[in-house]
């Protein structure tokens, strides 16, 4: 369910429901409060006072601080954003739209072991930190399949030729990769 909320400030706000205590917040859709704050916590690095609309003030403890730093930054990129606890089971096809692929596919990426989860009756569960793991582990394959790919491109001498030289460069090693390793 898709429902807006018209704070005091005047301002829109969009949330989805899932149904559950979580909510995916949509960012507003005059962007200049929206600009204004990011302005004002990208010039402070410290947390400063939470000011209620009664004058009450509270200090802002540095970990809220943090997270208020990136719903901003993610709204300002014209996104929507979830805070949710780690430890929050998401469907799959929830888990899916996390990892932008199609259920499908995440459904054989869970099958194959890839990300762990629970299936406590006909439906699959998976944890958002499982989630967050395997978003780092695939990075970090894909960081280190590129570090060696530059790394046999600097010794095949492609960042020092003209493109010419490059592309001759490039079918060798394609022809090379093609050939059928021989076991001695």
């Amino acid at each position: 369910m898709t429902r807006a909320s018209v704070p005091t400030s005047g301002a829109r706000t969009t949330t989805v429901d899932h149904g559950r205590d979580d909510e995916v917040v949509f960012p507003p859709e005059n962007l200049d409060q929206l600009l204004d704050l990011a302005r004002f916590v990208e010039g402070h690095s410290e947390p400063g006072l939470l000011l209620g609309p009664d004058g009450e003030q509270v200090p802002l403890p540095a970990e809220v601080y943090r997270v208020l730093r990136q719903v901003v930054e993610v709204m300002r990129q014209g996104q929507a954003t979830l805070v949710a606890p780690q430890g929050l089971l998401l469907t799959t096809q929830e888990a899916a739209d996390f990892l932008g692929v199609s259920r499908p596919t995440l459904v054989k990426l869970l099958e194959d072991g890839a990300i762990p989860f629970d299936k406590p009756n006909r439906h699959r569960r998976v944890r958002l930190q499982d989630m967050i793991d395997f978003q780092h582990r695939r990075r970090a394959e894909r960081r280190a399949a590129l570090d060696r790919l530059t790394e046999e491109a600097g010794e095949l001498g492609l960042y020092d030729g003209s493109p010419s030289e490059y592309t001759t460069a490039l079918r060798t090693a394609r022809r090379r990769r093609a050939q059928p390793t021989t076991k001695s």
